[in-house]
């Protein structure tokens, strides 16, 4: 197996008064396909924050593989007061791109997702399902080898979540910059996306990984119940 891409030894996590995480040990390889699933508030949000350096762990160790390029997109995605195309060319303006490549390679992205039609439009004026395709654009002109995703399709109607589902497995399945396929790491309550998605499972409860298994084992009962009886009850309680 490749080295790493994430390391965490006894992380905790301190939000004010909450204690998000709690002494979280974890190994994340080059090409994982992870799913973070758990009830609200259990800490798989802020596991992808603390992930992508936008939050300092209060204890425990953390580290991650040198010049790895992520990107991380939220359940509602900022929209920048601008175009479409100039949404996703700011981003690669700013990693260094010169203005002119970057409006050319931001209409590739919008053509990518199905939304060069939009390019002239406000962000801010697409609709949900449009704008979190448009955050994806900007993501994959980045060429990530990291995508964090947290419950990318949760506020989503049907139609618009399987567009963004379909971009998901799409973008993730081909092959980077470096030759490798991307790691995926994502947030769902939706555990019919994390069957589909997903070929490893998270299951968090109060900021502790209660569970870390295979997909096929997470969601084989008797194997699941033998590992974490917690996570058995909740997969049971979310499929009925």
């Amino acid at each position: 197996m490749s080295a790493p891409v994430f390391t965490l030894q006894q992380v905790g996590l301190r939000l004010g008064a909450v204690q998000a995480l709690q002494d979280l040990t974890l190994h994340i390889h080059a090409g994982e396909r992870v799913a973070l699933v758990g009830s609200n508030g259990c800490g798989k949000s802020s596991l992808l924050r603390l992930l992508h350096g936008l939050l300092p762990l209060s204890a425990g160790q953390f580290s991650h593989a040198p010049t790895l390029r992520q990107a991380m997109l939220f359940q509602r995605p900022h929209m920048l007061r601008c175009s479409a195309q100039n949404h996703v060319a700011l981003g690669l303006w700013l990693a260094g791109m010169p203005w002119a490549l970057a409006r050319a390679q931001a209409l590739a992205a919008l053509h990518r997702v199905g939304l060069a039609p939009q390019a002239a439009r406000s962000a801010k004026a697409l609709s949900g399902g449009q704008q979190q395709r448009l955050a994806l654009a900007r993501a994959w002109a980045l060429q990530p080898d990291v995508w964090l995703l947290d419950e990318p399709s949760a506020s989503l109607d049907p139609h618009a979540k399987h567009a963004v589902e379909a971009l998901m497995a799409d973008f993730t399945a081909a092959p980077g910059p470096h030759g490798a396929a991307p790691t995926l790491i994502f947030s769902s309550h939706n555990l019919g996306q994390v069957k589909r998605l997903a070929s490893r499972v998270l299951y968090l409860e109060q900021g502790r990984l209660l569970a870390d298994l295979p997909v096929a084992v997470f969601f084989d009962g008797p194997s699941l119940h033998a590992v974490s009886p917690a996570a058995y009850l909740f997969v049971k309680g979310e499929l009925g």
